[in-house]
């Protein structure tokens, strides 16, 4: 009731080569794209206008980026820790192609845990006396190189002596996962604590150089496990926020970068001109980013959002639904996408949504191994996801790095949700 295994397949899941090459080769791409708009306050805002007048958490997020450029960022090293989510689209005449589900800027999770996975299929392989496709397995440790990031913005902080803290829930399911990275820390002499949002509330100061202390220790990196969905924010909760945002500690990620992963920035992305405007002089980043593209459509207020909310609703099987949520389990599909535009559909609520094409995958055989589940060979869909590292100092990039990938895999009777929200379960890529 305590301690469970993590949710994995028993045997590694076929992945095209190509496709999974070209997943690696634009995770810089994306690092400084995601960079870029996070100092981009006129885009933000621009951007995120009418979000935040119809999604609350948003508009919170919004306040406290706001206030903190108003009082002049104390804060000089920025890192980024994010993971780019991919599917494999089977299009009309059947070539699988890379399509970007979203961009998780805060919390990517699993670095840990799929360090491990591949050992793990690596011995199943084994057993059943398949040696050579045991060892065409590609090593993978994302916790090294997440690592290897908050320990480059620790160093550059400048004080031997300052910590580390993981932010982290109330209720630690995922406490594992985190330790992987923990541990990475410690072998490198950083000192690591764990607080939750309540302990910086109640131990938590700034000195006059905005220096952040937690229960009397200097914090020179804030690493977020926590603090994506409102569910994480009562009042103290969003004081302890701005608090952070306020330091110069490192944030992991600083507000903006946090708001830089919302859904409505996502589809602001895929706009003709829009990532020509962001990355200014970088023809060829712009083309890679653009071809993983989905068909991305907005549901602002006016003509556009009109015919776009008809045309879902029209054809709800062609579309996802998705919220300015992280998390999984959000999104909506077919007939509840039907139901719920047509509930919204001349409300301003609408805005604080995004519409996207359905990815279409191609299935394949697999058995999900999940504690207290039946075994049984089920129809299933993967998901690649590539963890992305960066470090910037001022203006200059000091660090930006793919720094390993995630695939996950569920079945296909459930459209929406993760390996935390109890759907998908872990896996590792066989190369075809």
């Amino acid at each position: 009731q305590v301690v469970n295994y993590a949710p994995f397949t028993l045997l590694p899941s076929a992945v095209p080569s190509a496709l999974f090459e070209q997943a690696y080769a634009v995770q810089q791409d994306f690092n400084l794209l995601v960079d870029a708009i996070s100092q981009n306050k006129e885009f933000l805002e621009r951007t995120l206008a009418s979000t935040i007048k119809a999604d609350d958490f948003t508009a919170q997020l919004f306040r406290i980026h706001m206030q903190v450029l108003e009082e002049g960022l104390a804060q000089s090293v920025f890192l980024g820790i994010n993971r780019s989510d991919y599917m494999f689209d089977c299009g009309v005449d059947g070539t699988p192609a890379l399509k970007q589900i979203e961009i998780n800027t805060i919390a990517a999770s699993f670095g840990g845990l799929t360090s491990r996975t591949a050992a793990v299929h690596g011995r199943v392989l084994k057993v059943l006396g398949k040696y050579k496709e045991a060892s065409r397995l590609l090593p993978n440790n994302p916790s090294e190189g997440l690592a290897l990031g908050i320990a480059k913005a620790w160093e550059l902080y400048g004080s031997q002596s300052a910590v580390v803290m993981f932010l982290v829930e109330e209720v630690q399911r995922n406490i594992f996962d985190q330790r992987c990275v923990e541990n990475e820390l410690w072998n490198r002499n950083i000192r690591v604590i764990r607080k939750r949002f309540r302990d910086v509330f109640e131990t938590g100061s700034l000195d006059d150089a905005r220096r952040l202390y937690v229960d009397g220790q200097e914090v020179a990196v804030v690493y977020y496990r926590e603090g994506y969905v409102p569910q994480n924010y009562d009042q103290q909760n969003w004081e302890a926020r701005l608090l952070l945002e306020r330091s110069r500690a490192v944030k992991c990620p600083d507000i903006a970068t946090q708001l830089a992963g919302t859904k409505k920035v996502q589809q602001e992305l895929s706009r003709p001109g829009t990532l020509e405007r962001l990355l200014p002089g970088r023809a060829e980043t712009v083309a890679r980013i653009r071809a993983t593209f989905a068909g991305l459509y907005s549901l602002d207020v006016g003509e556009e959002g009109d015919q776009i909310a008809a045309m879902a609703i029209a054809d709800p099987d062609r579309f996802v639904l998705k919220p300015q949520r992280e998390g999984g389990g959000n999104n909506l599909y077919g007939e509840e996408l039907r139901q719920v535009l047509e509930k919204i559909r001349d409300s301003p609520e609408r805005t604080s949504y995004i519409l996207m094409d359905k990815i279409k995958p191609q299935p394949a055989m697999n058995y999900l191994l999940r504690a207290h589940s039946p075994l049984e060979v089920s129809e299933c869909i993967s998901e690649l996801g590539i963890f992305g590292v960066y470090v910037r100092q001022g203006k200059e990039m000091v660090m930006n790095t793919a720094a390993g990938h995630l695939l996950r895999t569920k079945a296909i009777e459930h459209a929406d949700g993760g390996v935390a929200a109890g759907v998908a379960v872990l896996d590792t890529p066989y190369l075809v």
